[in-house]
């Protein structure tokens, strides 16, 4: 029997009472509504008038136009000055170019990831940021014995894991510094939370290309990471190789540093990167 220690835990949300104003199933009424609109709008008609809408919806016409200039404001929506009419903002093109960007990342580097499983063998992921913490696109678990699990979609803290720190070390500063006012709260007895520590570490991570964890995230478990970066050169990703401290001491875990950052340099030219 494989024995598997847990690398990413799960939450089970705690039941809430619906919000005043929200729909018996729970969804804010207005938020459904908005959403409504928004997807009223297709290829056939990329235009449409309030009128037209609120026929659509079975919506009063205020209560679709208080929607529409909401939308509109937050450029969701845009206003046709010629005719009045709405059609689809710039804001959805930009939401999904980062799904689409997000879709590609993981595409390009499956089987990229699966040579470096079966190389090391040992665990790697997929991760990007989400806010302040990383979240895992993609995982494939080592097949020895002992490893780690990991759960696609699940969050941790990015100060404390190679791959969030791949991701700070060459993000904007404003993104530390959402980091550091969140505050760097503690996971094993061996996470660094002194801010001065962490911008020396990141400051190393951008001198050497590559970051380590030595059980700051998780008891038990040593990792490292590389950055993927896109057509731009901005680095959108982080390729991790994770293991048991049973089989990676830290000699071991840094030998195996140029296999990732190989295969991290190998999905950003994947992705249309041509830098050095």
């Amino acid at each position: 029997m494989r024995e598997k220690v847990d690398s990413i835990g799960t939450m089970n949300p705690a039941a809430v009472e619906p919000a005043e104003g929200s729909a018996p199933s729970g969804r804010l009424s207005s938020v459904t509504s908005a959403l409504l609109v928004l997807k009223v709008f297709s290829e056939d008609e990329a235009e449409i008038g309030i009128s037209n809408l609120a026929k659509r919806l079975g919506l009063a016409k205020s209560t679709v136009h208080r929607l529409a200039v909401t939308l509109a404001a937050e450029g969701f929506l845009e206003q046709n000055p010629d005719n009045g009419r709405y059609r689809l903002g710039l804001s959805l093109f930009s939401l999904g170019a980062l799904v689409r960007r997000r879709m590609n990342v993981s595409n390009e580097a499956r089987p990229l990831l699966g040579q470096l499983r079966d190389k090391t063998q040992e665990a790697v992921h997929l991760a990007i940021l989400a806010q302040t913490s990383i979240v895992y696109l993609y995982n494939l678990e080592s097949a020895q014995a002992i490893g780690i699990r990991s759960y696609i979609g699940a969050r941790k803290p990015a100060f404390c894991t190679a791959e969030g720190r791949v991701l700070l070390a060459f993000g904007p500063p404003a993104l530390l510094a959402a980091v550091l006012e969140e505050g760097l709260v503690a996971r094993t007895p061996k996470t660094v939370t002194a801010p001065a520590a962490l911008r020396s570490t990141l400051d190393e991570v951008r001198q050497t290309g590559c970051a380590f964890d030595d059980e700051e995230s998780e008891v038990g478990m040593r990792g490292l990471a590389a950055p993927i970066r896109d057509i731009s050169g901005k680095v959108i990703a982080a390729v991790g190789l994770a293991g048991p401290i049973q089989r990676l001491n830290k000699k071991d875990l840094r030998a195996l540093a140029p296999d990732v950052v190989a295969t991290a340099d190998a999905v950003s030219v994947r992705l249309g990167f041509r830098g050095p």
